[in-house]
């Protein structure tokens, strides 16, 4: 558990928008992909398009959601046509070196090289840590692709830091309990937090 201590949402975001620009500033005609649930990494894609002033294309299922929540902001910039826009948000499943490349081909010219991000809690790596210029993108020709450290769950310093500030009588986890000694030690760190001032 306490291996996962991510980075702020906020220095994600930013790293991506600032590799983002670097890599259009080096190829103008770049496509920037960014993989997503059905719902979720919305607050990555909105900053790309915030920063790039650019619309951002995803299919009609996903648009119907994320005009569900309601906000102004995001609404205003999805559009339905993916020759409009250089920003496009793709099933997280389908970010990888073949699928971007085929993906590619069907926007019949339009682009020259896909920038794609994958913001998933399974990318962080120890050795990167808060590092994030550290990241190494995995390229093949004309695609890359980062493995961002980005999570909407709270890592293990802010459920540390939640548990510590709230006090709470009882915490039932509901992770991670499939045997007796992860929940022992689950129980340990909750005592530990629970005693400190």
């Amino acid at each position: 558990m306490a291996n996962y201590r991510f980075p702020p949402q906020e220095d994600v975001i930013d790293f991506v928008v600032r590799t983002t620009r670097r890599y259009l500033k080096k190829q103008p005609k770049t496509l920037i992909v960014v993989g997503a649930y059905s719902i979720g990494k919305e607050n990555v894609y909105l900053a790309i398009s915030q920063a790039l002033e650019a619309h951002i294309y995803t299919d009609a299922s996903r648009r119907r959601i994320l005009y569900s929540f309601g906000w102004p902001d995001l609404s205003k910039r999805l559009c339905s046509c993916n020759q409009s826009s250089s920003l496009h948000v793709l099933p997280l499943g389908s970010i990888n070196h073949e699928n971007l490349k085929k993906y590619l081909e069907t926007l019949n010219g339009r682009f020259l090289a896909v920038l794609a991000f994958r913001p998933t809690g399974w990318t962080f790596s120890e050795a990167t840590g808060k590092h994030l210029d550290l990241i190494k993108p995995s390229s093949n020709a004309n695609v890359t692709i980062y493995g961002v450290p980005y999570s909407e769950h709270s890592s293990f310093t802010e459920l540390r830091d939640f548990v510590m500030f709230l006090k709470p009588q009882k915490i039932i986890p509901t992770v991670n309990v499939g045997n007796a000694t992860s929940r022992d030690k689950m129980q340990a760190h909750f005592r530990e937090w629970l005693k400190s001032p």
